[in-house]
């Protein structure tokens, strides 16, 4: 006895370390997929050589004063997670004579997890040459990026410049077809001891930042690789007709309105605050919002202010439309805005569904069609729809043949629909109405041997109709 007890504890004891095993294994699976799929951020450091640099600025040369800047910055996000850098240069290999080189532009050092050294050694050998062509500088940057397996992979470019192009290049195009490619976000660039005539030319280049002076230069490095790494909150206002944000659960979608791509996807909601739930969004680049209502609303043109709570408001002010009908037929319903041809949406019989508040048109597909226009929807109201519950009617025939059938309204032959030519017996699903049948036999060759016959259809009753 005390054996078999001892073998059922033995046993009990291998089935819980087996299950703690299995429940290990599908933790670490679950942790291993979480740091696969984790967003990463690829940041290429763009660093103006040229002789300009030369020049002095506030304690000393502008080169002297970057290089420093930027490598003490270097060594403060060189623990960062989910983030790999690259540096190029530009203006450094070619002097000004004979005449000035236009592609002096070099990746120094390619994008890697651990290479924090390697661009800092690389800044201390460079020495201010030549020219400033920063158009293609940007478009050589295209092609520094791996390119991303994963989607939520942000590639950004950080110019750092004390000149404006002198190439005759168009950096705000290269930047613009950058971005439309969904190659790199909205590049920044920080502008050193800039003259301030050049301040309006980097603004289509992307997000600009002026250092007037050293103290703001080391300050806006780490306001621009906080909003490179760090996602910002935002609240979307779904206003009703008065102004109010209460309208939700509705699917919106977050699109890089430069290159169309998908950013984000979120189902709106009002949290237990009793307001519109915030969201995280990358604070780097333009979005088109759409909010799939019926019909969708968007919004384009989104700039996020990084570092405050950013609130985005579109009029959505939505009711209801309610289809009703008896029995087990569900017929669909067509919904158009009023005086559009295009389909909006289709809904069947016996549902609920929500519009933006305004007029619609609804051809319902029964046999024969019902057309309702200039149906009102109202703020948070419900317009209900009701017809009338179909009949059936079953149709014999000697043979096939030819047939159609009409209702009759207003003293006029409507057409609702025809027959199957092949078919002996049909049974047709109809509205309420008084009807007529039109039968030719296949063989019979003259027009006089048309069989008519009339008929009626009340709701939810069925009856039959003989053509011989």
């Amino acid at each position: 006895m005390q054996s078999n007890i001892l073998q059922i504890s033995n046993l009990k004891s291998q089935i819980s370390r087996l299950f703690l095993s299995c429940f290990l294994l599908l933790v670490s699976c679950f942790s291993l997929t979480a740091q696969q799929t984790k967003p990463l951020t690829r940041i290429e450091f763009v660093f103006d050589a040229s002789f300009s640099m030369f020049g002095q600025w506030q304690s000393g040369m502008k080169m002297d004063i970057a290089k420093k800047m930027l490598s003490d910055f270097l060594d403060s996000i060189k623990n960062v997670d989910n983030l790999e850098i690259a540096f190029r240069a530009y203006g450094h290999q070619y002097g000004l004579r004979p005449e000035r080189n236009c592609q002096d532009t070099k990746l120094e050092v390619p994008f890697g997890r651990s290479n924090i050294t390697a661009i800092k050694n690389k800044l201390k050998q460079i020495v201010p040459k030549g020219t400033t062509p920063i158009a293609y500088t940007l478009e050589q940057c295209g092609g520094d990026f791996p390119t991303a397996s994963n989607p939520n992979v942000r590639n950004i470019i950080i110019l750092i410049t004390d000149g404006i192009e002198e190439c005759d290049g168009d950096p705000c195009a290269v930047s613009l077809a950058l971005q439309k490619k969904g190659i790199v976000l909205k590049p920044f660039v920080i502008g050193i001891g800039l003259d301030q005539s050049y301040l309006n030319t980097f603004g289509c280049i992307g997000k600009f930042y002026d250092a007037s002076n050293e103290s703001s230069f080391k300050n806006i490095l780490n306001i621009v690789i906080s909003q490179a790494l760090n996602n910002t909150t935002v609240q979307v206002n779904l206003n009703d007709q008065v102004g109010r944000p209460t309208e939700t659960d509705v699917n919106m979608t977050f699109y890089d309105e430069q290159s169309g791509s998908i950013r984000y996807n979120y189902i709106h909601t009002i949290n237990n605050k009793g307001v519109p739930d915030t969201i995280l969004l990358d604070p780097i680049g333009t979005y088109k919002m759409v909010v799939h209502t019926i019909p969708p609303v968007e919004k384009k043109g989104i700039e996020l202010v990084a570092g405050k709570h950013n609130i985005i408001a579109v009029d959505a002010p939505q009711g209801y439309i309610n289809l009703k009908m008896g029995g087990n037929v569900n017929p669909t319903c067509i919904i158009r805005k009023n005086g559009d041809a295009q389909t909006l949406h289709i809904q069947n019989f016996n549902t609920t569904e929500k519009f933006i508040v305004g007029k619609y048109d609804l051809e319902v597909l029964t046999l024969p069609r019902i057309k309702i226009n200039k149906v009102d929807v109202a703020q948070s109201k419900t317009t209900t729809i009701e017809i009338p519950q179909s009949g059936s009617v079953s149709i014999s025939k000697p043979n096939e043949g030819p047939g159609s059938v009409f209702v009759e309204e207003n003293n006029k032959m409507v057409w609702v629909c025809n027959l199957n030519n092949s078919l002996t017996l049909e049974n047709l699903v109809l509205q309420p109405g008084r009807y007529r049948v039109e039968f030719r036999p296949k063989n019979a060759k003259e027009s006089i041997y048309t069989i008519e016959k009339f008929f009626k259809i009340e709701s939810g009753i069925s009856t039959s109709v003989k053509l011989y």
